[in-house]
């Protein structure tokens, strides 16, 4: 079986043009041994953009995105454009992006490789056998609501705002996403907000407690955000599929990414309501090791894992990479973020070269 299908590659800034050429190897490695029948092409965004045309997403370059049937994207970023204001900053790329693509559904998984158990921060048995999927809302909250700004007070005293808000639609369609993917796996979905607090995250508890009702097989529970963040660290597998809004989701998956031993090891999907997506690691440009050769490529690979699964319906690609980078771990083979004792430890490219090999 075959498809033809493109799609966009955005290296981006920092290690982003690293880890993506891995796991560019491993689509084209794909395309060798099994068939996969997809046309790769390039593009820039972020500070790379910024350098090349003064915009962090180029028109001609979110069009391409909204042509292609999936987009794969390293990291933006870095403290060369840091004085840029903040509209033009590298960011507002991955922002405009996800705008323009209308990826509202963002899946972040931690998931623990048990080859990994002693890399957390945690102990083993908190740890071993974690499985959460985090449901991010991508394109509402604070990130894109209005008015926003720095203003001066009549007192003359500067203000900075954003603005939290979110349309019933907006939360309906991502609980629904999140209810569908929880009756795929343990049929538990816990929602969390600040209802307490916020009269926006409220509302997100009354809008996702009606869509409820037409899950009656899914046990859906709420919490709050600072409670949810205490209970990832004090018994994370409590959880198996958690819905939450832009802000909180940011947050609570970069701490779930710590639970299993290394923000590098996860990936994510960003998708539409048809299921186009925009694949990345969940982690940033990290500037400070960018051109070393050391940053660990796995979440970018297992971020194609994601894509094949996701956007092209390609499960057993999916599971055929996921299991490499299992084969991989096996064999002792580690980054520096997740080397440990009796381990050896590899480069980018070296890692990148051992999962195709294990393909």
């Amino acid at each position: 079986m075959t498809m033809s299908k493109t799609v966009l590659v955005l290296p981006g800034d920092g290690i982003g043009p690293e880890i993506v050429a891995e796991a560019v190897k491993v689509l084209e490695a794909l395309r060798a041994m099994a068939g996969l029948d997809v046309r790769l092409e390039f593009a820039q965004v972020g500070g790379a953009a910024i350098d090349a045309t003064g915009s962090p997403l180029p028109e001609e370059v979110l069009a391409r995105a909204q042509a292609a049937d999936a987009v794969l994207l390293g990291a933006v970023g870095g403290p060369k454009w840091d004085s840029l204001e903040t509209s033009r900053r590298p960011e507002r790329g991955l922002l405009g992006l996800r705008k323009g693509l209308e990826a509202f559904a963002n899946l972040r998984p931690a998931l623990l490789y048990p080859q990994l158990a002693d890399a957390s921060t945690l102990k083993p048995e908190v740890v071993s056998g974690l499985d959460v999927l985090i449901v991010r809302e991508l394109t509402g909250d604070v990130y894109f609501g209005e008015p926003r700004g720095v203003r001066t007070l009549p007192s003359g005293e500067r203000q900075g705002y954003n603005t939290m808000v979110y349309r019933e639609s907006e939360i309906e369609r991502i609980a629904r996403v999140a209810f569908e993917l929880a009756r795929g796996r343990k049929r538990r979905l816990c929602s969390v907000d600040k209802a307490n607090v916020l009269e926006t995250t409220a509302f997100w508890r009354e809008v996702v407690t009606r869509v409820g009702r037409d899950y009656p097989d899914v046990e859906l529970s709420h919490m709050y955000v600072d409670n949810a963040a205490m209970q990832l660290v004090r018994a994370p597998k409590q959880f198996d599929v958690i819905v939450t809004g832009n802000l909180f989701g940011d947050i609570l998956s970069d701490q779930a990414s710590m639970l299993t031993g290394s923000i590098g090891m996860l990936p994510s999907a960003s998708l539409d309501a048809r299921g186009k997506g925009l694949y990345e690691p969940i982690h940033g440009s990290a500037p400070d090791i960018a051109g070393k050769g050391v940053a660990n490529p796995l979440a970018t690979i297992l971020s194609v894992a994601m894509m094949l699964r996701h956007s092209f319906a390609r499960a057993d690609l999916a599971e055929r990479i996921e299991k490499a980078v299992g084969r991989v771990l096996d064999q002792g083979l580690r980054t520096a973020d997740i080397a440990s004792s009796g381990t050896r430890r590899v480069g980018t490219v070296e890692m990148g070269d051992a999962v195709i090999a294990a393909l």
